[in-house]
């Protein structure tokens, strides 16, 4: 439960360069060129095209969100507290605590998120903070996001990230006590293989720490009792969250890819000599014991999305469904509505690369009596172009397209998809979600139709953290 180290907290509290946004030149700063230039790297081991529409800007965006990302470890965790402290007495002339004397104080529901030291992708943070203010005074509340944040923002592992919280408040802002506590969601982002093999593939790792210094320092303290009635009685049951050792929580550590490790460095050292430049650009070391495998782990990941050549595979049980001498079926026969709902999709975004992920809804007409298209067929026209550098809207068409050549042509796709670069990049917005739509034959002329499907989608939020 400890999180004190004076000597390295108090260094955290004196260095460090003055807090604020990065400048407007820092496209052309040498660490911003350096993460550009490894990620043209990248992008070639995958076998795409760095000159391509929608790839040219991909390296610069890349480097300026890494690094927005990662702005923690330029700032300075004292220009935070200093000046945000405001005298508050205490009680006066009674038996108790409040105010500026021993009144705990709880901040719930900080929204954060950091990248995993492990893997390099970002994981999401439920952040609750207390503390018992001291010395008659308190600390503006603004802070204790604003300094959770700075940790955040860096290549971080939970159970640090809450030490480092909980002792930059305490030796900031010297209360009786401080509390951390996070709820920690890591995307377990699926294998070619197993996102077509695994239909109920868990997509979260969740994790529970929690850090506390002063009155806290004993986990089966009083106030800890204070401190967790406080988060249950707004709904945050923290004995749900999963996970309580965070060691080896990241997926990327997982024995099944343990395994794959030694291949992929062997078979990728340019890419893999890039991802470690990436580390030392953003103010880390690769040789740090925590990061020595990172490089290799973020490549094999990387490598789901190479650029291979399958549609051949594809075309093949594409064309055998479909009678050239009847493309449209038999026009005499009445056409039925049949869908697929909730198909899982992975993707990666091609303009930052950085995953998304979520719900695929399939509508089709097939005359009457004809067999349905199968279920695990669908799936796997999903997972084809998932598994792609990608945008939804794109992704979206080619579902339509390949599942219009399979049915006859009336087709209706919506994709619903939460993309981690709305919430890793300066804009932040947690819980957004996006969706698309395409309509092909039919659903493009007849609104009745149109409305009969979107009307049976299930009214359910995406699955996520």
């Amino acid at each position: 439960m400890g999180a004190l180290d004076e000597g390295h907290f108090c260094s955290e509290l004196e260095n460090g360069v003055k807090l604020g946004c990065i400048e407007l030149s820092v496209d052309a700063e040498p660490e911003t060129v350096a993460i550009e230039d490894a990620v043209k790297v990248l992008l070639q081991g995958l076998g795409e095209d760095v000159n391509r529409e929608g790839l040219k800007k991909t390296p610069l965006r890349v480097a300026k969100a890494l690094r927005e990302g990662t702005r923690g470890y330029r700032q300075k965790v004292k220009d935070i507290v200093q000046g945000a402290l405001f005298p508050e007495a205490g009680l006066d002339n009674a038996v108790g605590h409040a105010g500026g004397a021993g009144g705990l104080v709880v901040v719930r529901d900080l929204n954060l998120f950091s990248y995993c030291e492990s893997c390099m992708l970002p994981f999401q943070v439920k952040c609750h903070v207390g503390y018992v203010p001291s010395g008659q005074r308190v600390v503006g509340l603004s802070k204790l996001s604003r300094v959770a944040d700075v940790f955040g923002k860096r290549l971080q592992e939970p159970q640090r990230l809450a030490d480092e919280v909980c002792s930059a408040l305490h030796h900031g802002i010297k209360p009786a006590g401080v509390a951390v506590m996070l709820q920690c969601s890591h995307i377990h982002f699926p294998n070619l293989e197993s996102a077509f093999l695994d239909s109920n593939h868990q997509g979260w790792v969740k994790l529970l720490v929690s850090s506390g210094s002063g009155v806290f320092e004993n986990e089966s303290a009083d106030i800890w009792a204070d401190f967790l009635s406080l988060l249950k009685f707004r709904g945050i049951d923290v004995e749900k969250t999963g996970l309580r050792d965070s060691s080896n929580w990241c997926p990327s550590r997982s024995s099944a890819c343990a395994n794959s490790v030694s291949k992929v460095e062997s078979a990728n050292q340019r890419m893999v000599t890039a991802v470690a430049s990436i580390l030392r650009s953003l103010g880390e070391d690769p040789l740090r014991k925590e990061l020595v495998g990172t490089p290799v782990r973020f490549v094999k990941w990387l490598m789901n999305f190479q650029n291979c050549n399958l549609d051949m595979n594809l075309n093949g049980f594409v064309s055998a469904r479909v009678d050239p001498l009847h493309p449209n079926g038999d026009s005499c026969k009445e056409k039925q509505i049949h869908s697929e709902l909730n198909l899982s999709v992975w993707s990666q975004c091609e303009h930052h690369l950085l995953p998304f992920y979520g719900v695929v809804h399939i509508g089709y007409t097939a005359t009457e009596g004809s067999n349905p298209i199968g279920k695990s067929l669908l799936q796997s026209i999903v997972c084809f172009y998932g598994f792609k550098l990608q945008v939804q809207e794109r992704l979206t068409r080619q579902i339509a397209e390949t599942v219009a050549s399979l049915s006859g042509g009336d087709v209706i796709v919506v994709v619903e998809a939460n993309h981690t670069c709305m919430i890793s990049r300066g804009i932040e917005k947690f819980g957004s979600s996006t969706a698309t739509i395409a309509v092909l034959g039919r659903f493009s002329t007849d609104p009745a139709a149109r409305a009969k499907f979107l009307q049976s989608l299930p009214n359910i939020a995406i699955s996520g953290p």
